[in-house]
């Protein structure tokens, strides 16, 4: 018997070695179009068993909320891809703040390579004084306070200069949608000795094949891409952070931005909007509101939302990405803001997946 017992003493740890230096493919159900190529494999609504008959109604609503491009991918593959008023495959157009994740997973990235630490105070890397605040608050503001929105500075002006960034509460003690988020993309550029739209593009863009360009504004850069671009970048988050077999972005980081970064507004995680959470509070007010962000959206969705309603949908549940550009669906509010827009998208949604 001792001898029987000493063959898996030695056998078992021989096993897990093997396991643990061979991670676990990819889920071979994922489709994920090869960078670098028009290739992007296609699904028909009839395999899936959609009710087709009630595709016309979506994308007849679709145009008339000023739409430019629709995109549904069900485990990587297109299941449908509309463009409308001129808008085609090629053309380029403005994420808005849906583009915040895209400075949430360069964070990441960078916190893999341990160029930042999310836990440490933001004027390790951009120095002193990056601030108007007192030099004791400003050293409470960390990496992880501006990817959560809990700065504490003052977000009366959207433009982000030091007289600007005032004092207002601890950080970590108020959860307020602010542009200082922007303040990331300086303290990668000066951890990684490049700029930022360089790290982005060499680390995550060219990775997983999107094309796209950071549009320097007045009050903060903007990303601009086509629709599969987007599509892309929603399928990452799907797979959380990985493409094919590669781990673009440490899985573990990419967990905690779809988790509730903080309990003042749990619908919020690092520059991501989660839904099925009991209360939610949205960009300009303090106002908390009771209940999911979006009540007809699966519970488990996790969303990146833009102004001008730029919206990418993660649905992990049904292995599934919605990619929504185009103009203001409501020209009077084109800020962003969950007006009845998404409830109606995704009742004409839910008629046809359902």
């Amino acid at each position: 018997m001792k001898g029987k017992y000493s063959f898996w003493i030695l056998v078992i740890p021989f096993f897990l070695s093997c396991e643990k230096e061979n991670p676990a493919p990819s889920n071979p159900e994922m489709y994920f179009p090869p960078v670098g190529s028009p290739t992007w494999e296609t699904s028909s609504s009839a395999e899936l068993g959609w009710n087709e008959s009630r595709l016309p109604d979506l994308l007849d609503f679709l145009k008339q909320k000023n739409s430019k491009s629709f995109l549904i991918l069900v485990k990587g593959k297109i299941v449908v891809e509309e463009y409308f008023d001129g808008h085609t495959p090629s053309t380029t157009w403005q994420w808005n703040s849906a583009g915040k994740t895209l400075v949430a997973a360069s964070v990441g990235i960078a916190q893999e390579e341990d160029l930042v630490d999310i836990n440490s105070p933001v004027s390790r890397y951009l120095g002193t004084g990056w601030t108007s605040a007192p030099s004791e608050k400003e050293n409470l503001i960390t990496i992880q306070s501006l990817l959560s929105m809990t700065s504490g500075l003052n977000d009366e002006s959207e433009l982000v200069i030091k007289p600007n960034l005032t004092y207002l509460a601890d950080a970590g003690t108020r959860w307020s949608y602010h542009n200082v988020f922007q303040k990331l993309m300086d303290a990668i550029a000066s951890a990684s000795g490049e700029s930022f739209d360089s790290y982005f593009d060499s680390n995550l863009e060219s990775k997983i094949g999107m094309e796209g360009f950071w549009n320097k504004g007045l009050v903060f850069s903007i990303f601009h891409s086509n629709t599969r671009s987007m599509g892309r970048f929603g399928l990452l988050a799907l797979n959380q952070g990985k493409w094919q077999d590669e781990q673009v972005v440490n899985e573990s980081f990419f967990k905690a931005s779809t988790t509730s970064s903080q309990s003042i507004n749990p619908s919020y995680g690092y520059f991501w909007w989660l839904n099925g959470k009991p209360k939610a509070m949205l960009p300009g007010s303090q106002t908390i509101f009771p209940g999911p962000l979006i009540p007809n959206a699966p519970a488990d969705m996790v969303a990146a939302m833009g102004a001008e309603d730029q919206r990418i949908y993660v649905i992990p549940s049904r292995s599934m990405v919605i990619v929504r550009m185009g103009r203001a669906s409501d020209p009077s509010k084109p800020s962003f803001a969950l007006s009845g827009f998404d409830q109606a998208l995704w009742e004409k949604i839910n008629a046809v997946i359902n």
